[in-house]
């Protein structure tokens, strides 16, 4: 195992605007130059190159959106271009990268897996699970620790190129994570990533953050997996439409588990094929480990194969950037950046 990659890691304090000035002026450089390539590496991604211009009317669209539905994240959009030294186009571009990729349907053998396990007596509770993306990400992985001025509740989240949300744990001990499902229609509305920052920010169980998921406006469908030290609830949501897949132990990855909506899945067969493997092998490596189990087992369960996608070289294709170990208890974020086979561990704390 090699030595961690350098992680940069933000306090961001105050309101909102300097929450996410304090953001972009850390990774100022990261992100022009993120930006610089291919916008945010999409001209690499889509079957044709963008351009700003051509992304304007949906640029726009979003950040109406988010502004109506969640205008305290909106404001952070804002001061994250101040401090980065970019315009907001490409702040709120930042924002939106997935969204504007919509359905990808290059075959492709990986996105995230994700689990919940609910603890008991001296073993805590755990949500687990690789972080796959394609585009090469991870090179602008960062740590942020949020403590808004208005609220006693701190946020540590996981980040990736500029967003302001993407999945982690709050000072109460709620943790979300998340899996990429595909269907219904994607189109202007709150992005799921900035979805699970506004319950990082404002919810303190999982119970409650689901009933405040069903009043958000979704852009695009996904499943989350939240969990705080006594409960766990997955939900899949599909044009903000919320249908619960599990309370209690679940796994997740990237096909339609609810029965209303498997034949809306619009995953093309061969990451469906792909899904279910990860799916099966996790379920039963999970169903093989001891409640006893401590974090690096954890990691070794995320590190084997199906589970972990090693890179063959195709920036348009998933792999595992990352892997994550959240423990709500004690308010721990658990990192292996990069490829988790291949780094070591970082613990972050609230």
């Amino acid at each position: 195992m090699s030595a961690a990659l350098e992680v940069p890691v933000i306090e961001c304090v105050g309101d909102s605007f300097a929450i996410g000035y304090q953001h972009g002026e850390r990774l100022a450089a990261r992100l022009r130059a993120f930006l610089a390539d291919g916008l945010g590496r999409l001209d690499r991604l889509l079957p044709a190159p963008v351009t700003p211009s051509g992304l304007a009317p949906a640029t726009i669209a979003y950040r109406r959106a988010v502004s109506a539905a969640l205008p305290d994240l909106a404001a952070e959009v804002e001061g994250l271009a101040a401090g980065a030294g970019i315009t907001s186009e490409q702040a709120w571009l930042l924002q939106i990268r997935r969204e504007i990729m919509g359905y990808q349907r290059v075959p492709t053998s990986g996105d995230c897996t994700t689990y919940a396990r609910l603890g008991s007596g001296a073993h805590p509770t755990v949500l687990a699970q690789t972080v796959d993306l394609n585009g090469d990400l991870d090179d602008q992985i960062a740590v942020l620790r949020i403590s808004r001025q208005d609220s006693p509740r701190t946020v540590l989240l996981l980040s990736f190129g500029g967003l302001l949300g993407y999945l982690g744990v709050n000072s109460d001990g709620l943790a979300i994570g998340l899996n990429l499902v595909l269907g219904g229609d994607w189109r202007p509305g709150v992005p799921p990533y900035l979805a699970i920052r506004h319950l990082l920010d404002t919810c303190a169980t999982a119970a409650r953050a689901v009933e405040m998921l069903r009043t958000i406006p979704l852009a695009s469908s996904r499943s989350l997996t939240l969990a705080d030290p006594v409960d766990s609830y997955c939900v899949e949501a599909i044009e903000s439409s919320i249908h619960l897949v599990a309370q209690g132990d679940s796994v997740h990855t990237n096909h339609f588990l609810h029965p209303d909506l498997v034949a809306r899945d619009e995953l093309n067969v061969f990451a469906r094929n792909a899904s279910i493997r990860r799916h099966t092998a996790c379920t039963s490596t999970l169903a093989a480990l001891p409640s006893t189990a401590g974090v690096p087992a954890h990691f070794d369960l995320l590190c084997q194969p199906p589970i972990r996608v090693p890179d063959h070289g195709d920036i348009r294709r998933e792999r595992t950037v990352a892997a994550v170990v959240l423990t709500p208890a004690d308010r721990r974020l658990h990192l292996r950046p990069g490829d988790p086979a291949h780094t070591e561990t970082l613990a972050f704390q609230l």
